[in-house]
């Protein structure tokens, strides 16, 4: 049974939409492209170094190119300062740095925070954030107590097949110490283009002395969806951010699910920052009938522009979207399409507010700069930017959901006094080990709530919070914070009444 049609992404004005009747046999859900995605995502400009064009909410992934330069009477002040500086100043100047810092002062004086420069390092680091897949071993890592330490390898990935384990301990990438290093200085060093080789040399419990493990990296796929079944015949699915392939990682869930007797769908955009506004557009289509207002583009001359979806038929189960103060951008965009075109409701708290539309113009070295272009508004025609959407049913999280980060290398115990002390204790209290005050003071009391603690998950009772203690805290905090979620809760109520 057919549930619903989505929009596939164009990468180039030369393609055409695709003949019905070449969809994939086994698809539930099918995918079609609509002529206004093309007509967003590219505008052929006929001028000088420039090529391409793309509409973003936040991030985009074809962008202007710029190439040549002309002299300007209104530069002739910048080029005075770098003559200055060049030939004046004490020590011979680095050019690359006083070049890229004038264009970062330049975007910084716009006093827009979607506005930025981007260095070649940071360019490159944008669009991995935005890709589908990366390049590198599979495996994710964490710090811990200053060494580098394998969570876990991603499941038919190179470090998979290479044998490495869970809490494996990386001393070493190719030769290079990474002791004291930090998860992302760690990253750098491992990850690579496809068909490379890198070589870690890790430690691991019960093997004595190290292992060196040759790897040979490749394209590992991002997964921005995830999806379970919560309730009977109830499915949330959770989309962390909309990149290249979301909106397809999204049909092959929905089809999955739907296998498993999904009568009706909460759609969790929680936390999710935004990303590419085709996949925005992609997965609005999904659920807005055909023809309905998806959003508008509002120009800087005042000209409004309409998209519309192109879904050819509407889902057969009830939605509820879930949002809170980190859906943004994208996620905007999605949350209005569906509330105000499909009456669709929204369960949580009030979205961030980020009303704005950025592209993002490439310099040939590498570097870029991502500015906003024009504002988006709602179907209803409303601005949500720096006000948010509210949603239909307003549900508020425990104030522990909001605790601050605890750093498992700092050491609290009796004696002590500190914000973090605080912290330490507002979360043994949430667990049900009262430290009898949370005033951030670490006295008998919350050594002897530490030691319960301890006792009850199999630590070395030092009464110290501290490394593995710390972590188990956090580790227990997150899986209250799952297994509690009134928000979620809320969502499975008011779709309980759409499927009576």
């Amino acid at each position: 049974m057919e549930v619903v049609k989505a929009v596939d992404e164009q990468n180039s004005v030369q393609e055409q939409e695709q003949p019905a009747g070449q969809q994939k046999k086994t698809a539930i859900i099918r995918m079609k492209m609509p002529y206004f995605i093309m007509l967003l995502l590219f505008l052929v400009v006929m001028a000088s170094g420039i090529t391409a064009f793309a509409l973003s909410f936040g991030k985009v992934s074809h962008p202007v190119i710029i190439g040549g330069s002309s002299e300007r009477d209104e530069f002739a002040k910048l080029y005075k300062a770098y003559d200055t500086l060049k030939k004046g100043y004490f020590q011979d100047i680095d050019e690359d740095k006083v070049i890229n810092g004038a264009i970062n002062g330049m975007v910084q004086a716009l006093d827009d925070p979607y506005s930025t420069y981007m260095d070649e390092e940071d360019a490159k680091q944008f669009q991995h954030s935005v890709s589908s897949s990366f390049e590198g071993i599979g495996a994710e890592i964490q710090e811990k107590d200053g060494h580098i330490m394998i969570v876990s390898p991603l499941k038919g990935s190179p470090a998979e097949k290479a044998g490495l384990k869970p809490k494996d301990i990386v001393l070493s990438v190719d030769g290079k110490s990474i002791q004291g290093m930090s998860s992302t200085q760690a990253v750098m060093l491992i990850r690579g283009e496809k068909g490379t080789k890198v070589e870690l040399t890790i430690q691991r419990s019960g093997v004595e002395g190290t292992i060196k493990v040759p790897i040979i990296r490749d394209e590992i796929p991002i997964e921005t969806v995830h999806g379970e079944m919560v309730a009977d015949g109830i499915a949330k699915v959770q989309i962390t951010t909309f990149s290249t392939n979301t909106s397809k990682e999204l049909v092959d869930t929905l089809n999955s699910l739907q296998e498993k007797g999904m009568k009706g769908l909460i759609l969790d955009l929680r936390q999710n920052p935004g990303g590419l506004l085709e996949q925005a557009v992609a997965i609005s289509s999904m659920f807005v009938p055909e023809g309905k207002l998806l959003f508008k583009v509002e120009e800087r001359d005042g000209t409004v522009k309409e998209y519309k979806s192109q879904n050819e038929g509407n889902p057969d189960f009830p939605l509820v979207v879930l949002i809170d103060s980190g859906s943004a951008s994208a996620s905007e965009i999605l949350a209005g399409a569906v509330k105000e075109s499909a009456n669709v409701p929204l369960v949580g708290e009030k979205s961030f507010g980020k009303g704005t539309v950025q592209t993002v113009a490439d310099f040939p070295d590498g570097s870029n700069v991502k500015f906003t272009t024009a504002k988006w508004l709602t179907p209803h025609g409303n601005w949500i930017h720096k006000k948010g959407i509210e949603p239909d049913h307003k549900v508020a999280v425990p104030d522990y959901y909001n605790l601050p980060y605890l750093d498992p290398k700092l050491e609290l115990k009796k004696g002590g006094s500190s914000n973090d002390v605080k912290t330490a204790q507002q979360m043994l209290e949430v667990l049900g080990f009262s430290p009898g005050s949370t005033d951030g003071f670490f006295d008998e009391k919350t050594e002897n709530a530490v030691k319960a603690f301890q006792a009850a998950n199999k630590l070395p009772e030092t009464g110290a919070v501290t490394g593995s203690t710390t972590q188990r805290i956090i580790e227990l905090l997150q899986e209250k914070i799952i297994k509690d979620d009134p928000q979620l809760k809320k969502a499975i109520e008011v779709l309980k009444k759409e499927l009576k």
